[in-house]
């Protein structure tokens, strides 16, 4: 969730380590038949989207990211892994994503994003609520306040998900 150009050109110093660890889950998933889903944060030219009450997308807006950018390359994905466009920081609110997976019959998510206190946070909260089985991969997460993100994962998302190391990930998929 939300591996794209302009949020991995926010924090250059973890980005390698960061698409490094995803895309070798990625590959794992691929490898083993689980479908990948990639979700970026998106707005068109103007911010249509982004009403003057939404702080986060006001701070969105003067920042003008996320209008030219694209999912990150590193990553790999294939032609047959959707992309979901989302205006808000959950993966689900406003997208069609919860419809996608039901029709697949999936019950299941490994999920991984950057920030932990946005798009993960978001996202597991509303998977949590829909009756997911919820995993998170700490190691293919972040968030640049280092303090919350850990703080997360051994409140929120220890609570609502199974957190795995991506050796934990990777050996589940194997």
């Amino acid at each position: 969730m939300h591996y794209q150009t302009d949020i991995l050109a926010l924090f250059p110093a973890v980005a390698p380590t960061l698409l490094s660890n995803t895309r070798a889950l990625c590959d794992a998933a691929r490898a083993k038949g689980v479908g990948v889903y990639f979700a970026k944060i998106h707005f068109g030219p103007g911010y249509p989207e982004v009403s003057p009450l939404n702080r986060n997308g006001q701070g969105i807006k003067r920042l003008g990211l996320f209008v030219d950018d694209r999912i990150s390359p590193e990553l790999g994905q294939q032609p047959d892994e959707p992309t979901i466009i989302a205006h808000r920081a959950s993966v689900f609110f406003g997208t069609d994503l919860q419809l996608r997976l039901s029709a697949q019959g999936v019950d299941t998510l490994i999920m991984v994003g950057i920030a932990s206190t946005g798009v993960v946070l978001s996202s597991v909260a509303h998977a949590s609520d829909a009756d997911f089985r919820l995993y998170t991969v700490k190691d293919c997460c972040y968030d640049p306040d280092l303090v919350v993100h850990e703080h997360l994962f051994s409140t929120a998302f220890d609570t609502r998900s199974t957190v795995l190391s991506l050796d934990e990930a990777l050996r589940l998929l194997a």
